[in-house]
């Protein structure tokens, strides 16, 4: 069965629309297939002796609740793999934790969205310019796939033969993405045209200390669609730790009180807090060596 048979995902939201570039322009219609901000996950593999470890930490930091762990075959070939779902008012987690070697290519993909119908999807995002390189396989509940989008990003998408429902997020989650400057416009153009979303800034210059590099500027993209918030940060790859490891971004109201639960339920702060813009920003190392990026409104 798939990796989102037992954990159900959530979608980001929607935004106010920019100038687009060249590269989100033109693009090939396609069917929206998406449904809703509280259907999206981030998919997180840690060892199994730091599953419990984690979710008790993540939860802690941010609220929320657990369901049942299960252990089951989450891919369309062998394997055995603790799994369940980590649903936070700010963003909702797939957790999985591998008893057996994990089948490639899983373990890369970044998220999981629910479609309306997973050939359908399949269809766009290849009209869309994504590979698809796990051909749809069944499950108890549903159907799953990956897709791959120029630039390496991969990402499972999913589709339930009993459609879930979920309470909206308190705030919606972005998810981040890592691409050279060769890809990043034909990665924009790609899923823009998949997610029937919106470019809602492109900044050629924006502060390198977002990515570590506090002496030097970097281009950012924000992406928002029904699938959510995508935040695309263009570097030439030189990135100091833990940046590119992060996998999602994470809005919360009181920052440095998030920052007090996280440390007392055994997470690490890696940088910061400092502010950017608008936002107040630290990066989080969680036990089992999920990294994620933390923000609040600067100020707040």
């Amino acid at each position: 069965m798939r990796i989102e048979s037992f954990v159900l995902a959530a979608v980001l939201g929607f935004g106010a629309a920019v100038a687009v570039p060249a590269a989100a322009r033109n693009a090939p219609a396609t069917p929206e297939v998406a449904v809703g901000p509280q259907y999206d996950t981030t998919h997180v593999y840690v060892a199994p002796a730091d599953v419990d470890r984690f979710a008790v930490s993540f939860l802690a930091t941010f609220g929320g609740q657990s369901t049942r762990q299960v252990v089951v075959t989450v891919t369309p070939t062998p394997s055995s793999t603790s799994s369940q779902l980590l649903q936070t008012p700010v963003g909702t987690v797939s957790l999985f934790g591998f008893r057996t070697p994990i089948p490639h290519p899983f373990g890369l993909e970044r998220t999981g969205y629910l479609v309306k119908d997973l050939d359908v999807a399949i269809r766009a995002a290849r009209a869309a310019g994504a590979d698809v390189i796990v051909s749809a396989f069944p499950d108890p509940i549903g159907r799953d796939a990956v897709v791959q989008w120029p630039g390496g990003v991969n990402m499972q998408l999913y589709w339930h033969t009993t459609a879930p429902h979920y309470a909206a997020f308190q705030t919606v989650p972005e998810h981040r993405v890592y691409v050279s400057p060769d890809r990043a416009d034909a990665f924009v153009r790609s899923f823009v045209a998949f997610s029937h979303g919106k470019v809602v800034s492109d900044e050629a210059h924006a502060p390198g200390v977002e990515i570590g590099r506090p002496n030097d500027s970097y281009r950012r993209i924000r992406v928002e669609s029904v699938f959510g918030k995508v935040s695309v940060q263009v570097t030439d790859g030189q990135l100091p730790y833990p940046y590119g490891h992060e996998l999602a971004g994470y809005e919360v109201g009181d920052l440095a009180g998030t920052l007090a639960k996280a440390r007392a339920s055994g997470a690490t702060v890696l940088v910061g807090p400092y502010t950017s813009g608008w936002r107040q920003i630290a990066m989080v190392a969680f036990p089992g060596g999920y990294v994620a990026e933390i923000h609040a409104v600067a100020g707040e």
